[in-house]
């Protein structure tokens, strides 16, 4: 019989064995291949597998872990984290609300929540599996890569020619000069899922969608944590009423906010970390067990040799890419995070595929073109789509709002989940939707309404007129439509 600690080391060799076997051989290079993909995220996954289902030779060449940062250290990890502490959080604070009675200690056991989510990165790293790319006729090859022409990439010692290429290496966080910080140690968002023990005490520096996210898990988790934001507010490309209703959401849960700060080092003292601010000229130190730096991330371009294929990069921007995904180099295509402004796993995917597309196919396609909804994962949800009101502005597209408060929804209600709205923005005098805000507890699947309907071009009018089941939170939107309807003078009927 197993214990415990033993079914997950199980489940982790399990894990590697589908996403980097210990004892793989990379195969012997074929003579020409149809198409090379350098990375195995999210992007090149969907590039190498949309092209090996039209029967092209490809091979894939990845030097970590098959899934990239969203399986290993990014979307899939931090939801299950975000999920146990949701999970907590409302047996902690709302249980006798809703009827039931227990009693929760002050901190949770992370080494089970963390068990936990490394049962499920194991479990869908088998949709990432090697068995899976391999069935499909895909060379995989785990090692470093570097162009050593126009048409050839060096993948560890192997030469790889090709007709087509795509560069797909992702993006890592980016680290700062902050004096002191690399010394006392910091953790970063591919590292702080390795932690074995709660952090008593947790210092974020940033306060971008996961720098929040993490802030409000490890808190509900039991951390005390301090946000250090050195803007005016967070998430500052989204709506200040959004951004808002999050400070007072984390405010709620304990997560001690400090705007306007900039930390100017960080230090050691009788064994602590100590970390140093700077607010409006008043400086102030606080004591942290761990410090976390999540200041947005920077493509993997700098070992990839990119100049002797004549492709040209940007440190900060990336590989450069025309509208149609193509490099420099007419030959090799790039995608997702390593030259897309939005970092996201849905654009990556998408983009891979398009310009696996846009290499062999005859119709091509425009990343312009791309509607691309986001979500920032705290409680409540924080969601978006096309356009703001300002960006309307900017082009000078006449716009008007149409607004519904959760606490006006009736499921939103009964759910005890009434905090938040939905936002819609039309060009003032037609219904046509140009973009949506959506603040509440499940506004990353309600977003994806929005986008069926902007895709589909299908405006306030006929919105107003199609059902929705009853009740239901995205019953919101709707309602903001028939808002729109009355606002016409028109019946909803």
């Amino acid at each position: 019989m197993t214990t415990p600690g033993e079914t997950d080391d199980l489940e982790q060799r399990e894990f590697l064995r589908r996403v980097r076997p210990p004892n793989w051989t990379n195969p012997t290079p074929k003579r020409l291949y149809d198409l090379v993909v350098l990375g195995g995220g999210p992007a090149g996954l969907a590039a190498a597998e949309a092209a090996a289902r039209t029967g092209l030779q490809v091979a894939l060449i990845e030097r970590n872990l098959l899934g990239g940062n969203s399986l290993n250290v990014g979307s899939v990890p931090s939801k299950a984290i975000i999920r146990s502490g949701r999970v907590i959080e409302v047996v902690r604070r709302d249980s006798e609300k809703f009827g039931a009675r227990t009693e929760v200690g002050s901190t949770a056991d992370m080494s089970r929540v963390m068990t936990r989510m490394r049962r499920i990165r194991a479990r869908i790293g088998e949709f990432h599996s090697i068995d899976r790319l391999v069935a499909q006729g895909i060379d995989i090859f785990f090692c470093t890569a570097r162009f050593v022409g126009r048409q050839a990439i060096l993948a560890g010692d192997a030469r790889l020619s090709f007709d087509k290429a795509i560069v797909a290496t992702g993006a890592r966080p980016k680290t700062c000069d902050i004096p002191g910080l690399d010394q006392v140690g910091f953790l970063t968002s591919s590292t702080i899922f390795d932690i074995v023990g709660m952090p008593t005490r947790l210092a974020i520096i940033g306060g971008g969608p996961l720098g929040c996210e993490l802030a409000q898990a490890f808190c509900r988790l039991g951390s005390q944590v301090t946000i250090l934001q050195n803007d005016p507010k967070f998430l500052p490309h989204e709506e200040r009423d959004a951004a808002e209703l999050l400070s007072l959401s984390l405010s709620r849960d304990g997560v001690e906010t400090r705007l306007n700060t900039t930390v100017v080092g960080a230090r050691t003292e009788n064994g602590e970390k100590i970390v140093d601010t700077v607010n409006n000229g008043v400086k102030c130190s606080f004591a942290a067990d761990e410090i976390m730096l999540s200041v947005g991330r920077v493509p993997n371009v700098a070992e990839l040799n990119l100049s002797a294929a004549e492709i040209e990069f940007d440190p900060d921007r990336g590989v450069l890419v025309d509208d149609f995904l193509r490099t420099t180099n007419t030959l090799v295509y790039a995608a997702g995070d390593v030259c897309m402004a939005h970092k996201f796993t849905n654009v990556a995917e998408a983009t891979g595929r398009m310009a696996a597309l846009n290499a062999f196919g005859a119709r091509r396609r425009r990343q312009s073109h791309l509607l691309i909804p986001r979500c920032t994962y705290c409680d409540p949800e924080i969601a978006h789509i096309g356009m703001h009101v300002w960006e309307a502005r900017e082009r000078s597209i006449p716009v008007k709002s149409f607004t519904i408060m959760m606490q006006d929804v009736d499921r939103a209600i009964t759910d005890g989940q009434d905090d938040g709205f939905v936002k819609i923005h039309i060009r003032d005098g037609t219904d046509e939707i140009l973009g949506a805000t959506i603040v509440a507890a499940r506004a990353s699947e309600m977003i994806n309404e929005m986008s069926v309907l902007m895709s589909a071009g299908i405006g306030m009018r006929k919105l107003a007129s199609i059902l929705h089941t009853y009740p239901a939170q995205s019953d919101a939107i709707r309602l903001a439509a028939a808002a729109y309807m009355r606002d016409q003078g028109a019946s909803t009927w």
